[in-house]
């Protein structure tokens, strides 16, 4: 893929950011009315909370899965740090890739069972526990890129000749292709 332009990166970027972020909190306020809907002994309230999860999982959890997915894909392809270089960047794909299939697929059938029953089991609270731990730890692994280079990203690295140090010399972290950095 032809690398984006520093504009077109940093807008990409922000959206990005803000899209997963946005999937974050979506599943934090899923995770909140579960576990309202699981403990309350009120049925209205627990019909009332089902109801606002069909609601989040009908308009919401599709476009932010779907947007996560594709703007980090465009970022990846589009940056020196590349889908396959770097170790960190990998594991977020294939994490981000399935909790996107999940959501979209089994998280949204079961909100529908529930809101249908007016009433939750505690699959719904486990869910997006364990989905909100998952969205946590990528954004960590987003910032702190642990891990080094993958198989892949070594040999590109040593591919060029330069021993493992960007083109600039510097040894900044960047990919030997790259000649600036990403953001």
């Amino acid at each position: 893929m032809k690398p984006l332009k520093r504009s077109a990166r940093r807008n990409l970027l922000v959206a990005h950011v803000a899209v997963s972020v946005s999937w974050l909190g979506l599943t934090a306020g899923l995770l909140t009315l579960g576990v309202a809907a699981f403990h309350t002994g009120d049925p209205e309230t627990a019909r009332a909370a089902t109801r606002a999860m069909k609601m989040f999982g009908d308009w919401l959890i599709v476009p932010f899965a779907a947007f996560a997915l594709f703007s980090g894909l465009v970022l990846s392809l589009g940056t020196p740090w590349g889908l396959a270089r770097h170790q960190w960047v990998w594991t977020k794909f294939w994490l981000t890739l399935i909790a996107a299939a999940l959501s979209v697929f089994l998280l949204r059938a079961a909100i529908s069972d529930a809101a249908a029953r007016g009433a939750v089991d505690i699959d719904l609270v486990i869910a997006p526990s364990v989905a909100t731990a998952t969205y946590l730890f990528i954004t960590a692994i987003s910032v702190l890129k642990p891990w080094g280079l993958t198989r892949r990203g070594r040999r590109l690295r040593s591919s060029t000749g330069t021993g493992g140090r960007s083109s600039t010399g510097t040894g900044n972290g960047l990919d030997t292709t790259a000649s600036r950095r990403t953001a």
